[in-house]
């Protein structure tokens, strides 16, 4: 009774249960001295969440953007990085000072049916998002191995038991594995730009706005997947829940410094998701737009063309590893997601093999039926389409999320500031506006 006054009198309507991915929070160290090390203990969250920005989904936006309007779209893959890094900064400091993630925040904070709704909601961006990563890693696997797409799909359930693996083991092995995967993407990035020599003023342009964006309907549909597809709801919830897993000083000081090197980390790992998604759309503009192909969203068709257009056999062989070992990244961090979604909305805790089967039985289903009745073409765009519902369903996780920053009674000395309060209500509005624009225009036939 004492502790619910206490969350009543904190602005919470239940007081808070079980931390956040109990089996692994606090269960790293922080040194108590200052110093680099001290950072480097607090770098791994960030990059996990940077995983999210450049999963199979998001080549398919950047892909079909870079090939059809060039550079253009560079923009809106800048921009949707620093609403990205915002946000983040937003679910380092609730998760830090109110001990609770996105979805425990929503259960204690707002009535149960709203809380019941909001689940849905999150539950059908983590099935949108699976969605992606099933379609992208069988199609990697294709590309690779020669795999058939849909025997791909079915293997792409077993990752559950590499994931569990490896969180036996303990979470630094799970985020080791994360960053080394990511430096191979980097890599195979880094010699496929190399390769295609792109036009670096037209590059540079790229990244100025253009009305074009809003006033062209197909634009603005590839616009917001590649919005979709980079501020992902999922990675709110997972932000919030996997930096609790730093053992830090519980004091106000100590929680002060953890939110702003958790601020850190998230901020450079995003900055470095940025070079990799601008790598994709600059590749597909470099090669696919100036070779006149047209749209390209097939990430088969999208292989099959680099050979030709770049004159190197090693190109596709790339792009072919760099898409696998982005599959297997966004898997990792979509179970971990969905695991904190189920249990912080619903309070309840199933064993982690259960809750990825089940959500990979979810998206296995229709990602099986498109690839069986439509072959890639049909997957390449499901995979856009997933990103476009990401979009969709942005603001009921972001919405909640400035809310509770915001409110002093919650946060107590973390509260944000008006200024980080003030921009985040922007980048909401923007969002909201961009989703407005696009079912009207869906509406009206444009």
């Amino acid at each position: 009774m004492l502790d619910k006054l206490q969350a009543e009198s904190a602005g919470w309507r239940r007081e808070r249960g079980d931390p956040s991915l109990s089996e692994v929070h606090g269960s790293i160290a922080v040194p108590k001295k200052s110093g680099i090390w001290r950072f480097f203990a607090f770098m791994g969250p960030g990059y996990l969440v940077a995983t999210g920005y450049m999963d199979p989904g998001n080549w398919a936006t950047s892909l079909a953007g870079g090939s059809r309007f060039g550079y253009g779209l560079l923009v809106v893959a800048l921009l949707s990085n620093m609403i990205a890094i915002l946000l983040q900064a937003l679910c380092s400091r609730l998760g830090v000072a109110s001990g609770r993630d996105l979805a425990q925040a929503c259960r204690d904070a707002f009535p149960r049916p709203v809380g019941f709704v909001l689940w849905l909601l999150a539950e059908a961006a983590i099935c949108a998002t699976d969605l992606a990563e099933v379609i992208g890693t069988a199609i990697g696997l294709n590309l690779l191995f020669g795999i058939p797409l849909e025997i791909g799909v079915v293997v792409t359930a077993l990752d559950v038991f590499l994931i569990l693996w490896l969180q036996n083991l303990g979470f630094r092995f799970v985020e080791a594995l994360v960053v080394a995967l990511l430096a191979v993407i980097a890599a195979c990035f880094g010699i496929q730009i190399a390769l295609a020599d792109p036009d670096w003023g037209a590059v540079i342009r790229g990244f100025a706005p253009t009305t074009e964006i809003v006033s062209n309907p197909d634009m603005l549909y590839l616009a917001l997947g590649i919005l979709g597809a980079t501020v992902m709801p999922h990675n709110l919830y997972l932000h919030s829940a996997i930096v609790q897993t730093r053992r830090h000083d519980g004091t106000t000081q100590g929680k002060r410094e953890a939110i702003r090197l958790a601020t850190w980390d998230s901020t450079l790992a995003l900055m470095f998701a940025l070079t990799i998604n601008a790598s994709i759309l600059i590749l597909a503009a470099s090669t696919f737009h100036a070779g006149g192909t047209g749209e390209v969203a097939d990430l088969g068709k999208a292989h099959e063309l680099l050979n030709p257009l770049l004159g190197s056999a090693m190109a596709p062989t790339l792009f072919a590893i760099a898409l696998l070992c982005c599959g297997i990244n966004s898997t990792v961090t979509a179970t971990i997601a969905g695991q904190a979604v189920m249990e912080g909305f619903l309070n309840i805790r199933l064993a982690p093999w259960l809750r990825r089967l089940i959500t990979r039985a979810i998206a296995i289903v229709p990602a099986a039926a498109v690839t069986i009745a439509y072959g890639e073409r049909g997957a390449g765009s499901l995979l856009i389409f997933s990103q476009v519902i990401l979009s969709l369903q942005l603001p009921f996780a972001i919405v909640p999320l400035i809310m509770f920053t915001a409110d002093k009674r919650k946060m107590g000395t973390f509260v944000a500031p008006i200024w980080q309060t003030v921009l985040a209500v922007l980048a909401a509005a923007l969002i909201i506006s961009l989703n407005m624009k696009l079912i009207f225009d869906f509406i009206t036939g444009a």
